[in-house]
């Protein structure tokens, strides 16, 4: 299994956030591409409520959902079992080295995986082994840099800056929207369309969710415990912006705008 290091690791924090997501606000720019009838591989799956939402659109086809924690694929599989997903499972698996043979899949997703990746090329590479011939690769990751919110918190902005810092000690790339397109093109596709998207926090509820799971994250989740380890922290600056994130959510004026960008690539 790879040995790269997840920046923000799986706390309660972390999938709340993830479970939040839909196959409609996180794989849109594919949904029109799919027939009921392919064969799907999710990787870095999580705890794969997208992957159940591709599932439910491919109703004569399988999707299968890999993941390199043993822990979210144990619950995935607990939450959609074959009982009730019966074209759906999931596996451990490592997206360097797919335990899969050549030319297996109609379709790839890959969503929020590689901008964590010390190797994100050598990664598209062995996805681009397993798809089928005119197989379609569907990638799609967040931009930290592009990040926007208001009102503006000197605070926040130096959480912006230790992401950036702790991403580029585990090796990753934390604006790995803007080079999506080029990672892609490098593992050997050409046929490609690149679009964008945004995620906004800036209702009540969309700000107190938001700004509550992060106020946990940069206290509790992995993130903060490497921000400790490598001593680009200190445990009250990290306190400071919890409290910052709460703040931000308390502002009736407060947006939070979060882009990606998506690729669609054929084999």
């Amino acid at each position: 299994m790879t040995s790269d290091r997840y920046t923000h690791g799986h706390h309660e924090s972390v999938l709340r956030s993830h479970l939040w997501r839909t196959a409609e606000n996180s794989a849109g720019f594919l949904l029109s591409q799919l027939t009921d009838d392919v064969n799907l591989l999710d990787v870095g799956c999580g705890p794969g409520n997208i992957t159940a939402d591709l599932a439910a659109r491919v109703p004569k086809g399988s999707v299968t959902g890999i993941d390199q924690s043993p822990e979210v694929v144990a619950r995935a599989s607990r939450d959609y079992p074959p009982n009730t997903h019966p074209n759906l499972n999931f596996r451990e698996g490592d997206v360097f080295q797919l335990d899969f043979a050549d030319a297996t899949f109609d379709v790839v997703y890959v969503h929020q995986v590689l901008q964590h990746l010390s190797d994100p090329v050598s990664a598209l590479t062995e996805i681009r082994r397993v798809l089928k011939p005119s197989g379609m690769l569907a990638a799609r990751d967040a931009d930290y840099g592009g990040f926007i919110w208001a009102p503006d918190d000197p605070v926040l902005d130096r959480w912006m800056s230790l992401y950036h810092l702790v991403t580029e000690r585990n090796g990753a790339e934390a604006n790995g929207g803007r080079h999506l397109k080029a990672w892609v093109r490098a593992a050997g596709f050409s046929e490609m369309s690149v679009t964008a998207s945004n995620w906004t926090y800036e209702s009540d509820d969309e700000r107190a969710w938001w700004g509550g799971l992060w106020a946990e994250r940069v206290v509790q989740s992995d993130f903060a415990r490497q921000a400790n380890e490598y001593s680009l922290a200190t445990t009250e600056e990290l306190e400071e912006m919890s409290v910052a994130f709460r703040r931000w959510a308390s502002d009736a004026g407060g947006i939070f705008v979060i882009p990606s960008v998506e690729v669609l690539a054929r084999r």
